[in-house]
């Protein structure tokens, strides 16, 4: 293949077409050579050695090569595994760069940088040194254009206590949605498609939230011959490129434009987009593990080895290997993704996966970590939404409350306690009081406000919500690990039968359940992340760990049956009320006092008999029946027109005890009177029984069963 080889830059990393040609560029501290491996149609390779190196980038321009190309490296440099370092030239490697990549990694002794057959001592496999060819098997970076008219699309930019997340798969999701053409199943233009964006919008999310779509490692090896693969994506290859297989445009760069086209389309819908990544780890796992691109690349300084025994990796995330953020090139790649995500791509926030990992500089967690600093120094990711899942799994990993400014967290705390209140367990009346208000304790000294915390119940990681009220063990058979993998403690209670049931008492507890934690979940202060499929009653017939389940296991089943149905429109209405009354979305804390002269708190906290909780029940007692008095008449703040914050105000009965319990209402406000808006125990839950309710009159609330009540906020006049 004959072409002009020009110099080039350093600068940017990666493929750049300027519309005459093509600047490649890569890092590589400890390499003595790069090849540039170009593939045609017919996938013959030719190789480009890039002689021009500077600060370690290693670079050319290749006039006339332009989108659709696709390429790999080869890398040259010293094979000392003991050393740290794994260079192997007969591996083609995944730019860390690249924009699009074009397949998947397949499976094969060829993708190891060690000889399979070399010896039959598993501990020293990865001494040995391969030369087999990986090109067959590996997939190939592509060349993009980066033209898209955006039609002057913006970030939302969505206040915080407007927000509702919406977590889910891209594939999943749509999958199986009968509206959706099946070619555009479970793609990004099937979540584009008006069919979806009808179910998000009626349901009144503000944001999905995206498990991983970096492109990742679908078959990694302890999947081999299992007929399963990596469903999740939380093995990532490439941090810029969206993962083609989620493409219904082909993966030569296609995929890349119907990326920015889901994205412009939800947010015409006014949905942000939220992208779950993972820079804690690579698909690359351990010692023994493949050699795709970072390990070849620069295997010293991508990644954290062990100190005293560089052959072998630092792993605070039990999946093989650790990023090594310490180094600036590291750190560099990393904040060069989430820039490119946010101003080419438009996307709106991040979820970091196992972000405790992140801030491990030695070995401890750190706040003050660099990768912190220049999150908050950066211009573009300083405004953005930033999550974090506040654990890893190394010694101190668990870090809740402990995310610098700017971060809002997962709140497991949340979760826990949520649910051990509505099953048959104790729940500190303490600690359920903090969870519910926005979790002071943990946010409030730092700083923070009650957005920090992520409120959720289930997410992606564990059972279903309809599952959680269906098991108490994880069936987890069908990921053929021996029921070994998956969370053994789920704190689920199967309301009286595992699994599946035609017992209509069990049935019904299951599906009133359902609408409880719901519920708290949407009336709750803070953010709250609702588990897409959950709307639906969605089940996963009790396996907690679907990580590598691509099947009707996982894909939502768009089938509703008419309680599926109920359970859809109680969830909408539940978001539509939340949205509707700033009560359930404070900007502020609570003062638990008086704030402007009307004797009333803004909020209080009584025993069903109508007193008030005492400071020993606050230590000591336990949170099975409550009832909690918001007031809509003090909430500290004001509108975007400077209009002081007023709402209706709320009285929320919760009980969560086997029995059924009177309730008296507490004498608040004089002459206030009440209505009742939900009753749980009801199917549809949201009520108008036409009752006014008085101060001292009792209401019956039935065995595990939440109401909630709504006195009027005064009219002038």
């Amino acid at each position: 293949m004959g072409m002009q080889v020009w110099p080039g830059r350093p600068h940017p990393l990666g493929a750049t077409w300027d519309g005459t040609g093509t600047n490649f560029a890569l890092f590589s501290e400890n390499a003595t050579g790069v090849d540039l491996c170009l593939f045609d149609a017919a996938d013959q390779e030719t190789r480009i050695p890039l002689t021009e190196v500077d600060n370690y980038v290693w670079h050319s321009y290749l006039v006339g090569v332009g989108p659709g190309q696709r390429y790999g490296f080869r890398v040259q440099g010293p094979h000392h595994p003991k050393g740290g370092q794994r260079f192997n030239p007969y591996k083609l490697l995944i730019d860390p760069y690249a924009k699009a990549v074009d397949g998947d990694v397949q499976f094969d002794p060829a993708i190891f940088g060690y000889d399979l057959d070399a010896t039959n001592d598993l501990e020293n496999l990865d001494l040995s040194f391969s030369e087999v060819d990986s090109a067959p098997f590996m997939p190939k970076a592509v060349v993009i254009d980066p033209s898209f008219d955006w039609e002057g699309d913006r970030p939302l930019d969505t206040p915080w206590h407007r927000t509702i997340i919406y977590e889910t798969h891209v594939k999943g999701l749509t999958q199986r949605h009968p509206d959706i053409p099946e070619p555009l199943r479970g793609t990004y233009a099937g979540l584009a498609h008006p069919a979806m964006i009808d179910h998000l919008s009626g349901l009144g999310i503000t944001a999905v939230e995206l498990l991983p779509v970096h492109h990742f490692h679908a078959y990694p090896g302890h999947l081999a011959n299992t007929g399963l693969l990596n469903y999740w994506g939380y093995d990532s290859l490439s941090y810029l490129a969206p993962y083609g297989g989620y493409s219904s445009a082909g993966q030569t760069g296609g995929q890349v434009n119907e990326f920015k086209q889901m994205v412009k389309a939800l947010h015409q819908a006014g949905i942000e987009v939220i992208l779950d990544v993972v820079y804690n780890h690579t698909g690359e796992g351990s010692h023994l593990g493949p050699t795709i691109s970072l390990r070849g690349i620069d295997n010293a300084a991508y990644y954290r080895l062990v100190e005293d025994a560089p052959r072998y990796y630092m792993d605070f995330t039990g999946c093989g290997n650790s990023l090594n953020v310490r180094h600036p090139q590291v750190l560099k790649l990393i904040m060069d993704s989430l820039r490119y995500w946010v101003l080419e791509m438009h996307v709106d926030g991040f979820r970091f996966d196992l972000a405790s990992a992140l801030a491990r500089e030695l070995y401890e967690v750190d706040s003050l970590a660099a990768f912190f600093d220049i999150i908050h120094q950066d211009p573009v990711l300083s405004t953005i939404k930033l999550i974090a899942e506040p654990w890893d799994l190394g010694e101190g990993g668990y870090q809740v409350g402990n995310f610098p400014l700017l971060w809002s967290e997962w709140n497991g705390k949340y979760r826990d306690s949520m649910r051990d209140f509505w099953r048959d367990h104790d729940c500190r009346l303490g600690e359920f009081a903090f969870r519910v208000t926005g979790s002071s304790d943990l946010y409030k000294a730092n700083g923070k406000r009650p957005h920090a915390s992520v409120n959720f119940i289930t997410c992606h990681d564990g059972f279903t919500l309809r599952d959680l009220v269906s098991y108490n063990e994880k069936h987890n058979l069908a990921n053929h690990e021996n029921n070994r993998d998956g969370e053994s403690y789920n704190r689920s209670w199967n309301c009286g039968a595992e699994g599946e049931t035609d017992d209509p008492s069990i049935l019904a507890l299951r599906h009133k359940q359902q609408r409880n934690l719901l519920a708290t979940l949407l009336l709750s202060q803070g953010v709250p992340m609702l588990l897409g499929g959950d709307e639906l009653g969605r089940t996963q017939q009790g396996n907690n760990n679907t990580y590598c389940q691509d099947s009707e296991l996982s894909w939502f089943d768009w089938n509703l049956s008419p309680l599926g149905h109920e359970l859809l429109s109680f969830t909408s209405q539940l978001i539509q009320l939340r949205q509707t009354h700033p009560s359930f979305a404070r900007r502020h804390w609570f003062q638990g006092r008086a704030i402007h002269g009307s004797g009333v708190h803004d909020i209080g906290w009584y025993n069903p008999d109508g007193s008030e909780i005492t400071d020993n029940q606050w230590y000591g007692g336990s949170a099975k029946a409550i009832t909690v008095f918001l007031n809509g008449e003090e909430l500290m703040g004001f509108e975007a027109q400077g209009q002081r914050l007023e709402d209706d105000s709320f009285l929320l009965f919760f009980n969560a005890q086997a029995d059924a319990q009177d309730f008296c209402v507490p004498p608040l406000l004089k002459n206030q009177s009440w209505s009742m808006v939900i009753n749980t125990e009801q199917p549809t839950s949201f009520v108008n029984d036409g009752q006014i309710y008085k101060p001292g009159e009792a209401i019956a609330v039935a065995d595990f069963s939440l109401v909630v009540l709504t006195s009027p906020k005064p009219t002038l006049g």
